[in-house]
């Protein structure tokens, strides 16, 4: 797989991201570390964590409450 440099911070990193916002919301631990395993385990090393993608929908300022 070809990596890339991510800006001028050094790091490179695989040209797919993985989404993990669902990670222990939509998606219970178990699964989370599944997908987590499979993600890493075919060479890739990035996930996207922000939480503020949800903003947009009525009623929701963004982010996941607290369970």
């Amino acid at each position: 797989m070809s990596m890339r440099a991510l800006g001028g911070s050094g790091l490179n990193i695989a040209p797919v991201v993985f989404g993990g916002n669902v990670l222990g919301w939509t998606v219970d631990e178990r699964e989370s570390f599944a997908l987590l395993d499979a993600f890493v385990d075919h060479g890739f090393n990035a996930i996207d964590t922000a939480d503020v993608y949800s903003s947009w929908a009525p009623g929701n300022v963004g982010g996941n409450p607290k369970r």
